[in-house]
């Protein structure tokens, strides 16, 4: 039986996304044979990445400075605006390389199952920086199911009055699937075939 600390460790990393029981107790084997070359790099790197982090005031994304690195950059397209549910669709998104312009995380999706209503998301803020002026184009990149489809005509509906051209991702997407786990093929062939919002 391993110490309360090592089982606890465990359990941790067992609650993150795509590992379970066994798959934790393997990391854990790993990072206790490796201490030094594993072990001591991952906690210093949690630890960096715990004191500085942060949610960026201007984009809604992750990152250890606010405004994020993608805000900040003075090189990308202030023009085009990519609105997307959460954060790990607009790292999907940027991963490709293929969107020069910024972003804007909702934080979520409307669903009256899970209770999730407009007010609970980023779009009074999404609307503000549109009404603040400055962006010709915002790219609705929801993700092809029912609740990213019906919030991307919700957003669409608040944007209409706005002068700015409202776009969507083709639904060359999977139904059902989500920007997280495509390939950049399929994100780029999206990206390219978005269209106006009907």
């Amino acid at each position: 039986m391993p110490s309360p600390e090592i089982d606890a460790l465990t359990q941790a990393l067992a609650r993150l996304p795509g590992l379970g029981p066994r798959s934790a107790r393997r990391a854990v084997l790993h990072l206790v044979k490796k201490r030094e070359t594993a072990l001591a790099p991952l906690l210093s790197a949690l630890a960096a990445v715990e004191a500085r982090l942060s949610t960026c005031g201007t984009c809604g994304n992750v990152d250890t400075t606010d405004p994020c690195a993608i805000c900040a950059d003075p090189r990308r397209d202030m023009r085009s605006l990519c609105v997307v549910e959460e954060v790990a669709d607009l790292w999907a998104l940027e991963r490709s390389r293929l969107f020069p312009g910024r972003f804007h995380v909702l934080g979520g999706r409307l669903s009256a199952l899970e209770g999730v209503r407009p007010e609970d998301l980023s779009i009074a803020a999404l609307v503000g920086r549109i009404e603040a002026g400055g962006v010709d184009e915002v790219v609705l990149a929801m993700n092809a199911t029912l609740e990213g489809q019906t919030t991307a005509h919700y957003v669409a509906d608040r944007l209409e009055a706005l002068p700015v051209r409202v776009t969507q991702l083709a639904h060359g997407l999977p139904v059902g699937g989500e920007l997280d786990y495509l390939d950049e093929g399929t994100l780029a062939q999206a990206l390219r075939a978005r269209r106006p919002v009907a």
